[in-house]
């Protein structure tokens, strides 16, 4: 039997026909936004239906000198919506040389430091990285924390690890262009290949082509290296704890200085670390990167800043930066120090880029609140107007205070911070004092060089003939200090070479059972006297000669209790940051040339009156 629709029927049909497919259309899922943060969004929640596969994209450079362009191992975790709805999301990139695994403890490893300055180390262990980790996982890192608020999350191994192909170079441009192709390939500017070595292609048909990276020391580093290439696509960057001058990493002003905690270490020690890639290419990789270039250009004879160090130092390299920069780093990080932060959140403000910076005062690592990330996320990347560049500029984390309640600054360093010159009076052997005024006639002061002992040992003696400490009255209020501090020491030695170490301390040592080394270090810094004139050029020193040295400690920002008192330790050898000649050096400090520049908040003002009795 027919059936005859009336034209009301035939209208309702329709119109039902319409609530139908709008309402098909509301249930399909997309980001969500609350008070200009990206949310949670429940139908991304489901782990067990995101999608995640492998792939290479190919880059434009050959380092393992097969004469194929090297490719980069990608694995790429996104909701599966980005296939059954045609969804697309940006991305959250992070990429490492760690992701596959990295050396085991090997004696001989590191660098011998125990011999004179200016002698070749005996010869150390070069391993063999043996990978870990199975395909088609890369990393499970932060899928957990962006896939469920509206990201796609991207891992990739850097040239010459995992498999990826390729060399190693730490810092060297294949480590900045690596991540490039991988930017350029989820834009459809490069090409992506589902096997290393195949042409079946892999496109980022899912992608807006909106990248943010992130990542922690290392992995900090290559969200830089990529923005220095001024990659488009590349919006946002929030490196954590970055190193972003190799020569900083391992030297100081001339001085041949161990990171924290890795005394011996220098870059071909960290190449042997972490090249875990093909081992067929290794003889190659070895002998042209580490055994060449490397060898040719570190120079752990005079520790001279080069042309070497110059290319792997990415404030030389920031010109064609573009992404907005949130940094994060903490005071008391001597691993990678603070001014590895600090030198590129200053140089981004100089270049009109948006630059926020985030300083707790603990160690190593640290991220930003989860709540800034956010914000600086969804602003770059989801476009979102939030509001987050009117932002305070820098947030810093007051002693004892939860790493989620930063206090916010105009900027960094605290800008009603101003330089107080404080000048050195006699006391050696024993303790002597720091002033505000200058008194004529101080004369001259000498250590002898010792690295056998502690800088907590030397700190805290009474007396000794290994350092010279001079010291504040105890403050009766608190003193603020906010930025660089900076040391002129006029000295001579009894050798051509030694080695210029100085801690700025707080004083009583704090012994409490939970205390850590650092809680008395305010900052501390290291020099090459034979670089007085420049750390590109330095030259032996005659012996009873007088030379004037300058430089920077590191950045810091804290607030020194009433009750302490701030002293100034000047020594030579670092038990744990420098190399270890023999006992014996001396070193002679004139003091009336000789004075410490300390970025005080309130100024000379706040300082003398934090002198004053009550």
């Amino acid at each position: 039997m027919k059936k005859h629709f009336t034209p009301i029927l035939l209208t309702a049909l329709l119109i039902a026909t319409i609530f139908s497919a709008n309402a098909q259309t509301a249930v399909k899922a997309g980001p969500i936004f609350k008070d200009g943060e990206a949310q949670i969004v429940p139908a991304f929640e489901d782990d067990s239906k995101w999608i995640r596969e492998d792939l290479w994209v190919e880059t434009g450079f050959d380092t393992d000198g097969d004469g194929k362009h090297d490719r980069m191992h990608v694995d790429v975790t996104r909701p599966y919506q980005t296939d059954t709805e045609g969804l697309k999301l940006p991305i959250v990139y992070v990429s490492s040389p760690y992701f596959a695994g990295v050396a085991a403890n090997v004696e001989g490893l590191f660098w011998d430091v125990e011999h004179e300055l200016g002698e070749t180390a005996k010869p150390r262990v070069h391993p063999e990285v043996i990978r870990s980790g199975k395909r088609p996982i890369i990393s499970n890192s932060h899928i957990k924390t962006w896939v469920p608020r509206g990201y796609i999350v991207v891992h990739s191994s850097s040239p010459g690890t995992g498999l990826s192909q390729g060399s190693p170079t730490v810092g060297g441009d294949n480590e900045s262009l690596a991540p490039k192709a991988v930017i350029d390939w989820l834009n459809g500017r490069a090409k992506g290949f589902k096997s290393p070595d195949g042409t079946e292609p892999v496109v980022a048909f899912w992608s807006t082509g909106k990248v943010g990276m992130t990542g922690t020391s290392y992995n900090g580093t290559i969200p830089l290296a990529a923005a220095t290439t001024g990659v488009k696509g590349l919006e946002a960057i929030i490196p954590i704890a970055p190193n972003t001058s190799y020569y900083h990493y391992y030297r100081s002003n001339g001085l041949v200085r161990s990171p924290g905690g890795y005394l011996g270490e220098d870059i071909d020690v960290l190449y042997d670390f972490i090249h875990s890639g093909d081992e067929s290419k290794r003889a190659y990789n070895n002998a042209n990167v580490r055994d060449i270039e490397m060898m040719n250009g570190m120079d752990r004879i005079t520790g001279d800043y080069n042309d070497f160090w110059a290319g792997r130092d990415y404030l030389n390299e920031m010109a064609p930066m573009k992404a907005a920069l949130l940094m994060s780093h903490g005071f008391n990080d001597w691993n990678v120090m603070p001014e590895h932060s600090y030198r590129i959140y200053k140089r981004a403000q100089e270049m009109g880029l948006p630059a926020q910076i985030f300083y707790h005062q603990n160690g190593h690592g640290g991220p930003p609140p989860m709540k800034m990330m956010n914000r600086w996320f969804t602003r770059y990347l989801h476009g979102v107007e939030n509001g987050v560049e009117n932002d305070s500029k820098a947030w810093i984390v007051r002693e004892n205070d939860k790493r989620n309640n930063p206090t916010a600054y105009a900027n960094y360093p605290n800008p009603d911070a101003s330089p107080v010159t404080l000048y050195l009076n006699t006391g050696a052997p024993k303790i002597g004092s720091l002033s505000s005024s200058k008194k004529a006639e101080q004369g001259k002061e000498t250590l002898v060089d010792d690295f056998s002992i502690s800088g907590k040992d030397l700190a805290t003696s009474a007396e000794s003939d290994t350092r010279l400490l001079y010291v504040t009255p105890t403050l009766t209020k608190d003193v603020h200090i906010s930025g660089t501090t900076k040391v002129t020491i006029k000295l001579s030695s009894s050798k051509e070479a030694a080695n210029l170490s100085v801690w700025m301390v707080s004083l009583p040592w704090n012994s409490a059972k939970d205390a850590k080394i650092t809680d008395n270090i305010i900052t501390r810094g290291w020099a090459d006297p034979q670089n007085y004139k420049s750390i590109r050029r330095s030259e032996p020193l005659e012996k009873g000669k007088f030379y004037e040295v300058s430089f920077e400690l590191m950045p810091d920002d804290q607030i020194i209790k009433a009750g302490q008192q701030i002293g100034l330790m000047i020594f030579s050898s670092d038990k744990e940051f420098t190399l270890h000649p023999k006992p014996g050096t001396e070193l002679t400090v004139d003091l009336d040339a000789t004075l410490i520049t300390v970025p005080i908040v309130g100024g000379l003002n706040a300082f003398n009156s934090a002198l004053e009795e009550d």
